[in-house]
Formats: structure tokens, sequence, C-alpha cells
């Protein structure tokens, strides 16, 4: 029996798991359909400008850190990174500009400025300490395993003692995020800024269930950062220490199936053909594409009716390489909808744009000048937009939202000249999404976090319907985002890691974890 592990994509989650899995001694083979690595972290170049295709935001760099020690190395010494304070300016429909900083009695202060008489500097400290405790939580019982649900989270016969249920009820079961926020900070234009954090994972704040507000503490603790050279040298400095580990990494190099026999993978089957043998199997590309095209029949039917999973958002994102920088903007910036209950009602409900969008805006260039010509700016904009639906046809669609969202940027963020400005312009649709990404219906986030009580749960790392399958990526847990998806790749590799070290003497995978 062979001792080769695939890898199936090479984004952040198939990178990280290669890294951790040839640091432990396992002989690894990634095979990625593009001709780069890194997934969405791809990098797009024309004219002097260089602009991150993918994410921007990087946040909770000890994940980083953690995977890069499995190899030896220091993320310090990998990369260079700067941290941004503020963190974020807020743009809103009133005229208001608020900036988001990291320090939360500085953050407390602008909100009493912002809101007199209402406490809402109080409010949000109540808010940080509550999300500060969810984090806690969510690290002992949530993250650096493979978790599914519940029952992966808590041993009820072993765990329920005073403290841990003190803990379950601290979850808020039941509670949005939503709900939560405005709990604590009643006013309108912070209780929109706090919100979005959720949009790291692509979903809604009336329908994702409260634990996620401990990405703010999350944010705040660990800060928000920049790699130089974008966040694609992340995927950059994992490639080369994979490689100095000795993984053979493919690309174009898709995968058309897994070999499944007996209930285990034996091996995997690329598109031009070709047979190779393997002991277990990491799949980066989306868990419920996984499952529907590479391994099908008994299995995916299993994993299908254990639990229905909606896709994530998708989003349209405009480059455009300007000629001149806009001084009044940071490196990131939020321009909010008049009404975040229309808009997430239209994108998530309706399953149609928002007529009146929430637009991020990456503006690099005061941080990194080499990423436009002298003066200029590679700036990235994102707005979020349903997964695609039959019905939707982006090439039809794009001229007419194009316009909507240029008018959004120069009525409420002040970009007013924005298209006299412009000397390179690309754009990406949920369309283009969904045909290079292999994600599901264009979703940039994987899958939806929606839910007051099991939203928070993804598919685990490790298969519960094929042995020796494991699960990587934002469509896994512990869900996408940067730091999030880096971590489920090491779940998976150590997940896989721990199985084959109580591998039994006919072959089979022994669970030790």
């Amino acid at each position: 029996m062979t001792d080769r592990i695939a890898v199936i994509g090479g984004g952040l989650g198939g990178l990280a798991a290669a890294v951790v899995l040839a640091a432990r001694g396992h002989k690894v083979t990634l095979l990625e359909k593009n001709a780069w690595v890194g997934g969405k972290a791809a990098v797009l170049e024309e004219g002097g400008f260089r602009f991150d295709m993918g994410p921007t935001i990087l946040t909770v760099p000890r994940v980083l850190r953690r995977i890069l020690e499995e190899a030896g190395c220091d993320l310090d010494r990998e990369l260079e990174m700067v941290r941004l304070e503020p963190q974020w300016r807020c743009f809103f429909d009133d005229g208001t500009v608020l900036d988001l900083s990291e320090n939360i009695g500085t953050m407390a202060a602008e909100l009493d400025r912002l809101a007199p008489g209402q406490q809402a500097g109080e409010g949000y400290r109540r808010f940080q300490a509550m999300s500060e405790r969810l984090h806690g939580i969510s690290e002992r019982f949530f993250f650096w395993k493979s978790v599914e649900d519940l029952g992966d989270t808590l041993n009820f016969r072993n765990s329920l003692n005073t403290s841990t249920l003190s803990d379950v009820l601290a979850l808020r079961m039941g509670s949005t995020v939503a709900g939560t926020i405005r709990g604590h900070v009643p006013d309108a234009r912070a209780a929109q800024m706090l919100d979005h954090f959720t949009q790291y994972v692509g979903s809604s704040p009336y329908g994702s269930p409260a634990v996620l507000c401990a990405i703010a503490h999350m944010q705040t603790n660990d800060g928000v950062w920049y790699p130089t050279g974008g966040t694609r040298a992340v995927p950059a400095a994992l490639e080369r220490v994979a490689r100095r580990l000795g993984v053979e990494i493919r690309t174009g190099t898709g995968v058309r199936r897994l070999q499944v026999e007996g209930g285990r993978v034996v091996a995997v089957e690329t598109d031009g053909g070709e047979r190779i043998p393997v002991s277990a199997a990491v799949s980066n590309m989306d868990s419920v594409r996984t499952y529907r095209e590479l391994v099908g029949g008994k299995p995916a039917k299993r994993f299908g009716r254990r639990r229905s999973y909606e896709p994530a958002c998708s989003g349209v994102v405009f480059y455009l390489g300007l000629d001149r920088g806009y001084d009044h903007l940071l490196h990131h910036d939020f321009v909010f909808s008049r009404d975040p209950e229309e808009e997430f009602d239209w994108i998530y409900k309706q399953g149609e744009p928002a007529p009146d969008p929430t637009c991020y805006i990456a503006a690099p260039a005061r941080t990194e000048p080499g990423v436009a010509p002298q003066g200029g700016e590679a700036l990235y904009v994102l707005v979020h937009t349903p997964y695609l639906r039959p019905r939707h046809d982006w090439n039809r669609m794009l001229p007419g939202y194009r316009r909507l969202v240029f008018d959004k940027l120069k009525r409420t963020a002040g970009l007013t000249d924005l298209e006299d400005r412009i000397r390179v312009e690309h754009v990406l649709t949920p369309q283009d999404i969904h045909d290079r990404y292999n994600v599901l219906n264009g979703a940039i986030y994987g899958l939806a976090s929606h839910g007051r009580f099991m939203g928070a749960f993804k598919p685990g790392n490790r298969s519960r319907d094929v042995e020796g399958l494991y699960l990587a990526g934002g469509a896994a847990h512990p869900g996408p985002g940067m730091p999030m998806v880096l971590m489920s790749g090491w779940i998976a590799a150590d997940s896989l890691d721990q199985d084959m070290r109580g591998r039994g003497q006919d072959g089979a995978l022994r669970a030790v974890a």
C-alpha cells in the first residue's frame, strides 16, 4: 500500500495541510487545476498596477505562525508584515465618517462622541468583553480540532461541569449577531460597523448565531495586518516552505474523481486520466462539490442527508488602476448601505443584488506605494451579491450594476471623479468566481453561517462518510476567512496524521483523536 497523500487544491487550506503533513514526515503530492497555487489569493498585474485578487485583510496571524513553526520556520523571517491602525474607515450615507480602532478605550471614546448620551462607549466595552469570552470558548471547544456538530465540541458525559455549563450559556444560542450587537450598541451606525465582522464569513448578521461575535475580539486583540507584497505573499511563503519540505506540487492538474474501495480512499484520478494511488486525501475543494463531483454514490447521499448547506454570498470585484489616489481613504474602507436590513434581505432572502449595497474598498498604495505607478492607486472594490442562481446572467447584469456601485462610491465615499482617474479596469463576477475557483455557486466564503443554533458548524475536517478523506478550506470547519481557512488545513493535516499513526495491521485507518 502506498504511503503517498494527495492534497486536492492548492488554496490556502491545501497549502497549510501540505506543509503540516510534510513537516510531520508524510510524502505529499499537491494537485492544483490552475497554473498557480494560492486559490483566491491570486494576483493581477497590468500597466504597473498590482492587485490582490481575493482576500485583502489578514487577521489572527498566530494561525499562520503555528503552521510555519511546524516546519521549523519563523513567520517574521518568512514574511514582512505591517500592522494597520486604524483598522478600517467607515463611510455612512448620512455623511458620518468613523474609524475603527483596535484600542478599545479609543473606540469607546469615539463612539461616545458619535452618539452622545447613549452610553455607546460603555456598551462597546461590554460587547468586547462578551466577544473575548466567546473567543475563549471557541479556542477551547471549537478551534484546532475536527468539528461538525455539538457532539464534537463537548463530551456530554465527562465535560458538563459547572464551568462548561456556564460556557454553553455564554454562547447565547438562539440569538443572532445583529440582535446581540444592538443589545450593546444601539446606535445604528456603530451597529452597522460591527455587523460587518460577519462579512468575513459571507453571511447575514440577522441570520448568523451570536457566537460569531467572537470575531470582533479576534480582530481587536490580534490586529489587522498587511503582508508586504500583498496577501499573495502568504501562499507564496507557504509554497516556498512546502517545496523545501519535499512536497510535490503539480499545477495545471485537475482532479476528476476520488477512487473509493471498501469505503476507503485508494486513489486520485486526474483530469488527464492518470491514476495516483494514495493512502489518504485532503480536499481543499468546496466540501459539497467534493462529495458531489469527486466522491458521488452512497457517501455523497449520506453527506447530503445529514444536513443541507447553503452557499455563502458571492460578489463582484472591481480592480481599478487609478492615476491618482484618494487621500481621504485608509488602507481598508467600508462604504455602508443606507439600510442594512434591506441590503441583507435582498442578498440573502430575495437572492438578488442589493439596490443600495455596502462596498468594501482596499487602497493599499498608502501602505505599499509600489502597487501602483507613482502617485497612483491599485483600488480594489468588493460588493457582496447573492450566490449564483440559474436566472443570473452577469454578462447582462454587470453594466447596470457597475453604474449603481460607482454612483454609490461617488455619493457616499466622495470618489466623485472616479471614472476620470481609471487607467486599468478589470472585474470578477460571481460566474467568474464559480468557474475559476471550484466553489459552490460562486460563493466566495464557502457555506453560509446561517441558523441561530447550528449556523457556526460546517462539514468536519475528518469525513464521516469516506475513510481517508479529509476536508479543508472555507467550506469546511472552522469556516471562511484567511485565518480560519489556514486553520482548516492544519486541522485536516493533524487529523490525518493522528489517524495514520493509529493505523491497524490491516491497513485501515484508526481514528485516535
